[in-house]
């Protein structure tokens, strides 16, 4: 008598724990192509499984539709082992010492990494995955290592290890594994020979071949030249650590994006007009520039406010005239390229309009003016603006304008206030519902300010000076005034704002937002990177990656917090002066 499968039982046990649960994260293990079509060793979805998450193995293809809509749905990539990199299209021609290669899964996966790249998953390249990393990020790859002085294509059982690999100090492997020394199996004659600029070598052998790379931008991205899948097959735990660290990258990623998608994220302050005159694409992903509708739609931001910068010129009639010729001319490039792109994008004057585009599955772009020398000494530009469906002016800009004075003010130029013109511009503009922007303004204009506006008024891009002594930011005396008249600070992501010397990163950026929160409250802190107006750091360097923030931000926050910081803070107050 054989046993029966009770499929009734096996249904419910399945469905009981579904509701309120939390989905595994969905890892995609790319498969090799053989004479038998694809295929996959059982010690990648092994591992994974026995990390926690979902495997699910992913075939060749070079159809770009099919491409992006698996990376879509995936939480994390593994880049599995195989044959050689053709050398031809890493622009080489091959050497005597090639082995087998298959094209079909060389074309496909080089550019399946470059687009999990842009999206910012997580991934694990393995053996020949490592190799593919650094061919896809900018790296190269020795077809045939030169004069190795160990054995890396071990005879030995693949669930053995045949010798040892150095782990750098301060690397995620030796975090991973705890540990300065590990043992490896090896299967490999082709290694990784430069890392590249997006990777660093984090593991070597004995001899000097890299094992191992990582991301050099604080990104979930490490390859590694062994095989940590096989040790599974034998009950092997040593390389479960790899796979319990991807599954919780996977899983963080993943959170990240359920955020995104039922959360409203707005970034108030890109300078991307001032690239107009490049002919930029903003339908591509143009590498001129840091804010186009596929980083926003990689890095999970739903909208974003455009400003008409304008430097400061001569306060004449000439010097005027100029400035509203200029910032109507970038105002109205700004709605053409939403006409062009009327099918993902459109412009936005309201808040009601933002949730309105995101619930018909749009990017939105505000528009704004960084500078009001636009309006010279006219108020009746500041109607003019208005009607355009302006929503905030930065009062200056670098040097004292007629309006106010500059947190920069140019050599010569005393240190002003607010002027009576600037308070008969303010209040127009309590009037018209343009909010008062005082990022770049001195302290006595933002003091000034406040007293002045009957409106909560805003910083759209300053971060703090007591994290980095820069005029440009803000003390916790001034974000603290700001909070008391209901006021947002905008927490912004230029190197010099971040950090006074060396290279600022997304830790940088995370640390001023956390100080803020702690001075101004919860309510009145915001995010406005100034892209393409020089901000951009390290592991935060474009909209593609703002949901590198939010995954860092999820550790102190709490997914209402989230909210608040992602916008919802500044729509208050575009809200309250809309009114």
């Amino acid at each position: 008598m054989t046993d029966s499968f009770d499929w009734k039982h096996a249904y419910d046990s399945a469905h009981a724990c579904f509701p309120g649960t939390r989905r595994k994260p969905l890892i995609g293990i790319t498969g090799n192509f053989g004479d038998k079509g694809c295929e996959l060793a059982e010690g990648y979805y092994q591992s994974v499984v026995e990390a926690g998450a979902t495997p699910v193995v992913l075939p060749p293809t070079e159809d770009l539709d099919v491409l992006t809509t698996m990376l879509d749905s995936l939480d994390a990539l593994i880049l599995s082992g195989g044959g050689d990199i053709n050398p031809l299209f890493l622009g080489e021609e091959p050497s005597p010492a090639l082995h087998g290669i298959n094209p079909r899964r060389d074309k496909c996966e080089l550019m399946l990494t470059r687009l999990a790249f842009d999206r910012q998953l997580p991934i694990l390249g393995i053996c020949r995955g490592c190799q593919m990393l650094a061919a896809a990020l900018g790296g190269s790859v020795w077809q045939d290592i030169p004069s190795p002085a160990i054995k890396h294509s071990q005879d030995l059982d693949r669930s053995y290890a045949s010798h040892s690999v150095n782990l750098a100090d301060g690397s995620m492997l030796r975090s991973i594994f705890g540990t300065g020394e590990l043992a490896v199996n090896s299967f490999h004659h082709q290694a990784v020979r430069e890392a590249g600029p997006h990777l660093h070598v984090v593991a070597t052998a004995p001899d000097g071949v890299i094992e191992a790379v990582e991301s050099s931008e604080m990104k979930s991205i490490i390859g590694v030249q062994w095989h940590p899948e096989c040790f599974v097959l034998r009950a092997d735990a040593s390389m479960r650590p790899l796979f319990l660290w991807l599954t919780a990258e996977a899983q963080s990623y993943a959170d990240a994006r359920r955020l995104h998608s039922r959360t409203l994220t707005l970034d108030s302050h890109c300078d991307t007009p001032m690239f107009f005159d490049q002919d930029i694409h903003f339908d591509h992903r143009d590498p001129r520039i840091l804010m186009d509708l596929h980083k926003m739609h990689e890095g999970g931001l739903d909208a974003c406010i455009m400003v008409a910068y304008l430097p400061q010129g001569k306060l004449d009639a000439e010097g005027y005239a100029w400035a509203r010729r200029y910032a109507d001319e970038r105002l109205g490039r700004v709605r053409q390229l939403a006409a062009d792109n009327a099918s993902a994008l459109v412009i936005a004057r309201t808040p009601a309009e933002l949730y309105r585009a995101k619930a018909d599955g749009k990017h939105a772009i505000m528009l704004g003016i960084e500078n009001g020398y636009a309006i010279g000494r006219d108020l009746s530009l500041i109607d003019h603006f208005a009607g355009q469906g302006v929503v905030y002016i930065t009062l200056c800009h670098n040097g004292n304008n007629d309006i106010c004075g500059s947190a920069r003010p140019r050599e010569g130029e005393p240190t002003i206030g607010i002027t009576s013109f600037g308070a008969q511009v303010i209040r127009r503009m309590n009037e018209r519902g343009v909010m008062v922007d005082l990022s770049h303004a001195s302290e006595k204009s933002f003091y000034d300010a406040l007293e002045i506006s009957s409106k909560p008024v805003v910083c759209s891009h300053s971060s703090s000076r007591a994290l980095c002594d820069h005029p440009r930011n803000l003390t916790d005396d001034q974000l603290k005034a700001l909070a008391r008249r209901g006021g947002v600070a905008q927490a912004t992501f230029y190197n010099g704002f971040l950090c006074r010397d060396g290279e600022a990163s997304i830790a940088d950026a995370v640390a001023h937002i956390r100080h803020m929160v702690d001075v101004a409250g919860i309510e009145h802190v915001g995010i406005g990177s100034d892209f393409d107006g020089d901000g951009g750091v390290r592991g935060l360097a474009s909209a593609s990656e703002m949901i590198n923030l939010t995954r860092r931000l999820k550790s102190h926050f709490s997914d209402d917090d989230l909210r608040l910081l992602w916008g919802a803070n500044f729509l208050r107050v575009m809200e309250q002066v809309q009114e």
